[in-house]
């Protein structure tokens, strides 16, 4: 430094202490967040909105990088992919989250891995085949159909239900994960000592469309319950179509002996809002207080302790808690694939509720998974409060009951 001015001298010396203590430096690592837009799944993107909340967006300095598929994403597999891969590009990308996890995820990780084996990919609620997006990604988190196949049935027994009834259409019954359900919900029945009963309703992408399918929730439900429980014994029902869940809970407040465990996509917005006739604007994204009002509606209309759901909607809660697992695994917080930090990283956004869930199980094979986890979450009914359903022991031959 010979022959520098003493000013020079110290702005360089400065300039050392500031790089040295990585004043100026930026985020260690970006991760990415693709979640369907606000017209299509709602939740999930509320999901992402929370994270970048907590992490800042990447184009604002933080760590979230935050996009959303086409609407149509069915006819644009390529540009869902697309898109997919090119989060990649960014060199500081370290963790891809897709929740929910639509067709063409599972190509998309599987260029993503070939150009950038360095990132995480984690897949919630997929809509591929089990063992394809379980060889493409590294986690995947989806609903436990198994077990909610036992603790709905348990869940219906615990609030006095004698019959359950199981209404569908042979369009979901042909679904692997749905046809199992219903079958291990008719084996639970049988255990439990409830008589179950499978009705069939009209399909809404059948010519009637949605709103004839919801017609006729509408018009057979007190027909259902009079039937079932002639003599006002409890009646429980459950269906597999979220449209048809609106008018279900409709009627089931309406009546006396009706019994609604949770709907099938589980969410205090799922069908209670419309039911109830609550704008819950002012709560949009509170679920807390989402739930209060909704319970409250409940109370007042004399359906207490007969109506539960999750108290915090899938969507939200898997969008977050990944994004959030993803974190804490580069932050050297967590292990990918350890249950308890999967369940520690979603419990973050739902407190005080309770999360259970098992391993997937292959049924040709009946070999499990080494990194696809099934959850649920503790039902809370309106009126009563959590059910206790992920602390109920669930007998292992549920897993391997074929549709």
């Amino acid at each position: 430094m010979k022959g520098l001015p003493k000013s020079a001298i110290v702005l360089l010396v400065v300039a050392f202490a500031l790089s040295s203590t990585n004043v100026f430096a930026g985020p260690a690592y970006h991760i990415g967040i693709c979640t369907e837009t606000v017209s299509q799944a709602e939740d999930d993107l509320r999901g992402a909105e929370q994270l970048i909340k907590e992490y800042g967006a990447v184009s604002e300095g933080g760590i979230i990088q935050h996009i959303t598929y086409p609407d149509d994403f069915m006819s644009q597999q390529e540009t869902v992919i697309s898109n997919l891969v090119a989060l990649a590009d960014d060199p500081l990308m370290k963790a891809i989250v897709t929740c929910n996890a639509l067709p063409g995820v599972a190509e998309a990780y599987k260029r993503i891995r070939a150009k950038r084996p360095d990132i995480l990919l984690l897949a919630a609620l997929p809509a591929e085949d089990p063992l394809v997006i379980q060889k493409a990604a590294d986690l995947v988190v989806d609903l436990d159909f198994v077990s909610r196949g036992y603790t709905i049935v348990w869940g219906a027994k615990q609030l006095g239900a004698e019959t359950f009834v199981h209404i569908s259409f042979p369009r979901h019954m042909s679904y692997e994960t749905l046809g199992r359900r219903r079958a291990i919900m008719e084996a639970a029945c049988n255990d439990l000592g409830l008589k179950f009963v499978f009705e069939t309703a009209p399909d809404p992408t059948s010519d009637v469309g949605i709103s004839g399918a919801q017609q006729f929730i509408l018009e057979k439900v007190p027909q259902y319950l009079q039937k079932y429980g002639p003599k006002g014994e409890k009646v429980a029902l459950f269906c597999t179509n979220d449209a048809q869940t609106e008018p279900l809970i409709q009627q089931i407040i309406a009546s006396k002996n009706g019994i609604f465990v949770e709907p099938d996509t589980a969410s205090p917005l799922m069908g209670f809002p419309g039911a109830l006739g609550l704008d819950l604007s002012a709560e949009k994204g509170d679920f807390p207080a989402i739930v209060a009002k909704i319970e409250k509606a409940i109370v007042a209309k004399g359906a207490s302790g007969r109506l539960g759901t999750w108290s915090y909607s899938t969507g939200f809660s898997l969008t977050a808690g990944m994004g959030e697992l993803a974190k804490r695994v580069l932050d050297g917080k967590a292990k990918l694939t350890k249950v308890q930090d999967i369940y520690s990283a979603i419990g973050k956004y739902t407190p005080g509720a309770q999360w259970n869930g098992a391993l997937y199980t292959d049924m040709s094979t009946g070999v499990k998974a080494k990194n696809e986890l099934l959850v649920y979450m503790d039902t809370y009914v309106f009126g009563k409060g959590y059910l206790g359903s992920t602390k109920v022991k669930i007998p292992a031959k549920y897993a391997l009951i074929k549709r």
